[in-house]
């Protein structure tokens, strides 16, 4: 085993023979949208991203779905699978069988498993001071998911995030890749503060971030100063206040949008300070609209963050 939970990354990794691992993760997740089809595309780029971050190419899925064989019918949960093969698909990942129990709510996701050579894995425990820190993808996705349970949620905002939720990591994990970095981690439920926290911990360093340079969904601040946001980002901002330094000027809903929970997030990648304009070369290359620089790594203290204006 080269990878487990020890470091608190996003997938196992196996080492199968001196020049093959395999990487295993599983992910799964009710329905954040009213589409099943981009439901099920969202919730596969979800899964997926796990083994990007791990620097590893997936190469093969295994469906996992619940549902309440009572209450929905089996059109909608095709049209679901529907949308995941199809992302997976996109992916160039082969989805293979999957098993469905009757649950009393909706859910849906992937177990995946994917390929890298033992020597070429990305873990978050290799973060060094003086790595840029950059992000993939803008925040906000549960804010605006929130807001769609209420109907609160501007059409052109949902749309906005369901493109960004259905956008897979494939093309930043093949900059990524290219280029070399130190550490990775993928940005999903316990908000970016959480997922970096967890890098900072297992690199043994510290970071500071710079909150004006965070993209973010358009629209969204303005739904977290009217409180539409989940439950799970004030848990995520209670955590987050225990190791996060903030500049007195950062206001309260950037504090919470920085501790959203997101699905189908971005990379959050440390990397060299050399390397960066490589990096986001081969990102803009590739496609991958959103990649921003957000802050660095810095030696100590160590697991704690300095939000800056």
């Amino acid at each position: 085993m080269l990878v487990g939970i020890e470091t608190a990354d996003d997938a196992g990794v196996y080492q199968l023979t001196d020049d093959l691992a395999i990487v295993q993760t599983l992910d799964f997740i009710t329905p954040i949208v009213d589409d099943p089809f981009a439901f099920g595309a969202i919730a596969a780029a979800n899964s997926v991203s796990d083994i990007y971050a791990m620097g590893a190419t997936p190469i093969a899925a295994l469906n996992i779905v619940g549902y309440p064989v009572a209450e929905v019918a089996p059109d909608l949960v095709a049209t679901i699978l529907q949308g995941g093969y199809d992302k997976l698909t996109e992916a160039g990942v082969a989805v293979i069988g999957g098993h469905t129990v009757d649950n009393p709510a909706l859910v849906y996701g992937l177990a995946v498993t994917g390929v890298v050579h033992p020597q070429q894995v990305i873990t978050n425990a290799k973060a060094k001071p003086g790595d840029v820190l950059v992000l993939t993808k803008p925040l906000g996705t549960g804010a605006i998911n929130h807001g769609i349970k209420q109907d609160k949620t501007p059409p052109e905002l949902v749309a906005q995030a369901i493109e960004v939720m259905m956008t897979l990591n494939k093309a930043a994990a093949e900059a990524m890749r290219e280029v070399g970095v130190n550490a990775c981690t993928d940005v999903t439920g316990f908000g970016l503060l959480g997922h970096l926290q967890e890098m900072l911990v297992a690199s043994r360093v510290g970071a500071r971030l710079f909150a004006s340079k965070v993209p973010l969904l358009s629209g969204v601040l303005d739904l977290i100063a009217q409180r539409i946001y989940p439950g799970g980002a004030r848990a995520n901002k209670r955590f987050a206040d225990t190791f996060t330094h903030w500049h007195e000027s950062i206001p309260e809903p950037m504090r919470i949008a920085l501790c959203d929970p997101q699905t189908s997030g971005g990379l959050l990648i440390s990397l060299p300070h050399e390397k960066v304009d490589a990096f986001m070369e081969a990102c803009r290359q590739k496609g991958v609209r959103w990649a921003t620089v957000i802050g660095e790594i810095v030696a100590e203290p160590v697991g704690e963050v300095f939000v800056e204006p």
